[in-house]
């Protein structure tokens, strides 16, 4: 888990915390992500870390609950 929140888009101001947040919140795709988020619709390099955090939030929610049945 990162202590320190990181911008991912300059483009529309995202952080770390937010990309996380939103995929808490139900999002489970690049393109929920970018509709809600607006993250990879504009210059498109934040798309890699985007996908990364998206990646490792999926997997940690999937073993967590994993854990927990």
């Amino acid at each position: 888990m990162r202590m320190n929140t990181m911008y991912v888009c300059i483009c529309h101001g995202v952080t770390d915390k937010k990309i996380e947040a939103s995929i808490e919140e139900g999002a489970t795709t690049m393109k929920q992500l970018s509709t809600q988020l607006g993250v990879a619709s504009q210059c498109g390099k934040c798309a890699r870390v985007t996908k990364k955090i998206l990646n490792e939030k999926l997997l940690a929610l999937a073993e967590n609950a994993a854990q927990v049945a």
